[in-house]
């Protein structure tokens, strides 16, 4: 039986990185009594995959782990068992069961899936910006709006730069998650459903006084991942302000399957 949880990281648990976060969801799958399947071998390691690592720092609503389990547990009973064994700064929000791969394809992991991001940034509060919550927005809405927006990347597995447009992998915007959700194409629910989520809204996002949010789809995955860092550093430098990546507030919306503009979420 294999499953998907869908889980929020927020509070200072921020700051812990993806391999403790691995271990974290080790011992809780131990402590709440859920019979896990292990690899083979001299050193078995529970089966558990997650779909997309989370930066240092960043917050986040939806975040997916698959986890194979040798005993029968319903959705419920296995959201209801992880949240108890919690400590605070995570949530689970959702399980589903995943359908067995159509003749005996391979089965496909959430990080294989992933092709889109959705995120809110903020600017934190005690940082001057040149531009008022108004303007900020329109300038940001101008600079989205230009034909191409060259940008240079770094990679980090060869350690070179790469120059890209970033105009490419910006699918949608906004000045917070609705108005992103309205401005783009509405997303299919999953199409191998068998149990529904749970419909919880989590909303952690860290709110602050001055009220300068910018939403955003971007691509992601292991083909073309682009980090919200990117756009916002390239927004800066297009309005002559300096980029201080301390002054902003990243927290991640959503994760998506599928192709532009037919996006599925996890």
């Amino acid at each position: 039986m294999n499953v998907r949880i869908r889980f929020a990281k927020y509070g200072t648990v921020k700051f812990i990185g993806h391999l403790d976060v691995m271990r974290y969801f080790q011992k809780a799958v131990r402590r709440a009594g859920l019979d896990i399947v292990y690899s083979q071998g001299y050193h078995p390691h529970q089966i558990m995959s997650f779909a997309s690592p989370l930066g240092v720092g960043i917050t986040s609503d939806s975040e997916y782990m698959d986890m194979e389990l040798s005993g029968a547990f319903s959705p419920e009973e296995v959201t209801k068992r992880l949240n108890a064994a919690m400590a605070q700064g995570f949530a689970v929000t959702g399980c589903r069961v995943l359908p067995e791969p159509e003749n005996g394809r391979k089965r496909e992991t959430a990080m294989s899936l992933i092709t889109a991001a959705d995120y809110l940034v903020s600017y934190k509060d005690g940082y001057d910006f040149l531009l008022d919550k108004e303007e900020f927005y329109k300038r940001f809405e101008a600079f989205c709006g230009q034909d191409t927006i060259p940008v240079v990347k770094n990679v980090k597995k060869s350690g070179t730069q790469q120059e890209m447009n970033l105009k490419e992998f910006l699918y949608g915007i906004g000045r917070d998650k609705e108005e992103l959700l309205s401005n783009t194409k509405e997303v299919k629910p999953p199409k191998t459903v068998t149990e529904a989520y749970e419909t919880e809204v989590v909303s952690r996002a860290e709110r602050y006084e001055n009220g300068r949010t910018l939403a955003m789809r971007l691509s992601a995955g292991s083909a073309n991942n682009v980090k919200p860092e990117l756009v916002t550093e390239a927004f800066c430098n297009a309005c002559g302000a300096p980029y201080n990546p301390f002054a902003w507030q990243i927290h991640r919306l959503d994760l998506y399957a599928g192709a532009a503009p037919d996006f599925e979420s996890l």
